[in-house]
């Protein structure tokens, strides 16, 4: 197997690839957005999922009668079709005692009937937060900028941080601590490959990406990923070598290999990726490995229908935890502005809340 483990080599190997554009930052102060899993550092991180796995287990909220989204309003627009996203949304903020406004990206015409800016101007004079899933992240990050309101990112091509804020609470769930662990990822390099990338490093989780040559994860989300590596300790290679990259893995990850976006490149894609299909033969070499998807499957393609029902999925674990990461994104920033305009680190924030529903109930 040909590690790309060096800076340098990862960089000269993914020469091939087109230049990327940096991805804007949405202005104003930091952690006001969700927009990427930089949003949050490694402390904050580990805290927002310590804070979700509190929610689950019903050591949160969710055993209060107090209610902390009580008359809060939060917009989701959804420009491309969900499922988990949208439930796992909706039934949280309800939850929490909050309400939802829906809408697709066709009744608002997101930057066609009107700049994105005032989208993001006008929903942050009627609501308390605005989740948004679309495709083209820079405008995302443009509306965030333009938005007194949070602004949480519910799926761009860029990234999918809710998801993968789900996966590394799976993977917290059944592993315990994360750092020194080891996730691989198997197949195309997408927005989901790279919130794992960014998270991973972040906790010191080491993440290795096998790819087909042309599909790897952005040369500037690897850059990034081994920068917070740096600090963390966390291992970041990019391998085109599926069999050899599965080998010692706790963990053994793939996604459709046709992304929102690039499904007129099925065809094509299903011969690129014929090797990197999850097959138990691939997976011998990792045989107690946790095998995660983030769902929808395409059975028989990116992973098979007898690896993905299997007794070591934890596919619809991931699925459940949508919930209780995105409650956690939701107070994180909500109690935040009310506490300062500026996001509180967990575990303090939560139990500053914790306490103000518990002296609620007196």
């Amino acid at each position: 197997m040909r590690l790309l483990a060096q800076y340098c080599i990862v960089m000269q190997d993914l020469s091939i690839l087109p230049p990327m554009k940096p991805i804007t930052r949405a202005p104003g102060a930091a952690g006001a957005h969700f927009l990427s899993m930089t949003d949050l550092d490694g402390p904050a991180l580990e805290g927002l999922l310590e804070a979700a796995a509190e929610l689950k287990s019903g050591g949160g909220f969710a055993s209060l009668d107090r209610q902390p989204l009580a008359g809060k309003s939060v917009a989701l627009i959804f420009d491309k079709p969900s499922l988990r996203t949208r439930v796992s949304f909706e039934v949280g903020i309800a939850k929490l005692g909050g309400i939802t406004t829906t809408l697709t990206g066709g009744e608002v015409g997101l930057g066609s009937r009107e700049p994105v800016e005032d989208i993001g101007r006008t929903l942050s004079r009627y609501v308390e937060a605005v989740v948004v899933r679309m495709l083209d992240h820079e405008a995302l990050a443009a509306l965030a900028g333009a938005s007194d309101a949070p602004v949480i990112n519910a799926l761009t091509s860029h990234e999918h941080p809710c998801q993968a804020l789900a996966d590394l609470l799976t993977l917290r769930e059944r592993l315990g601590p994360l750092a020194g662990r080891q996730l691989v990822y198997v197949g195309d390099g997408n927005n989901v490959c790279h919130s794992l990338l960014l998270g991973g490093a972040a906790l010191g989780l080491h993440v290795r990406v096998a790819a087909p040559p042309g599909h790897e994860p952005s040369p500037a989300v690897v850059d990034e990923a081994l920068e917070l590596a740096r600090a963390s300790g966390s291992r970041i290679e990019v391998v085109h070598e599926p069999r050899a990259a599965v080998g010692g893995a706790d963990a053994v990850y793939t996604d459709v290999w046709a992304s929102m976006g690039s499904e007129h490149e099925a065809a094509q894609r299903r011969r690129t990726f014929a090797g990197f299909r999850l097959t138990y033969k691939l997976l011998a070499a990792a045989p107690d490995a946790l095998v995660m998807h983030c769902l929808p499957a395409h059975r028989g393609d990116e992973i098979d229908a007898e690896v993905l029902e299997g007794p070591r999925s934890v596919a619809f674990d991931q699925a459940e935890n949508r919930l209780y990461v995105q409650q956690a994104v939701l107070l994180h920033l909500l109690e935040g502005r009310r506490a300062g305009l500026r996001p509180m680190p967990f575990p303090a924030q939560l139990d500053l809340a914790l306490a103000s529903a518990r002296a609620g109930q007196r």
